[in-house]
């Protein structure tokens, strides 16, 4: 039989090589750690020595991110008010047309009788406010208290009310000069 499957020759074969294999096993972790340190030692300084925080840097940080290139959309003008079938469309027909958490149906005058004979101004309070399952105008808080009511009137009469639409607001003397 052969013996050629036992025979290992070592890597190191002089003692140049071995000195050379010990001293790279302590000079590459080495370098490697230093590398390490001077790759993390290079980001920018957020605590003491730095200015993170100076009230300006401060000021950066908690502005808010509508400050960032964003508009209001009633900034600086009249706001245009919608009427109450842009309303009722918007927010309300979302429980008012499928009856959803007890929501009386638009055109249903039977649900809404009684409601109707509470008085304009209880349905108004109660929209605007919100009631029971019904949140405050109808879940949109963007909402003015005129559009809210003008989206009352547009399903009460619908649903057998005959109330009359609430003109808009007067302008106020700031906002017209």
């Amino acid at each position: 039989m052969s013996d050629a499957h036992n025979e290992h020759e070592p890597l190191i074969k002089t003692p140049k090589q071995l000195i050379a294999a010990v001293i790279a096993g302590f000079v590459v972790p080495i370098a490697i750690i230093v590398l390490l340190v001077h790759y993390v030692g290079n980001s920018p300084k957020v605590g003491f020595g730095s200015n993170a925080q100076s009230p300006e840097a401060i000021a950066a940080r908690l502005r808010p991110v509508a400050d960032e290139g964003f508009t209001l959309a009633a900034a600086g003008g009249a706001r245009e008010l919608k009427s109450g079938e842009q309303v009722y469309t918007a927010a309300c027909a979302a429980c008012h047309t499928s009856g959803a958490a007890g929501a009386p149906k638009l055109g249903d005058a039977g649900a809404w009788g009684a409601r109707i004979g509470q008085g304009y101004d209880t349905l108004v309070s109660h929209a605007i406010n919100g009631i029971r399952g019904m949140p405050a105008k109808g879940g949109n808080p963007d909402l003015a208290d005129v559009e809210v009511a003008r989206a009352v009137v547009h399903m009460a009469n619908a649903s057998g009310g005959k109330f009359k639409e609430p003109a808009a607001p007067a302008p106020k003397e700031e906002e017209a000069k």
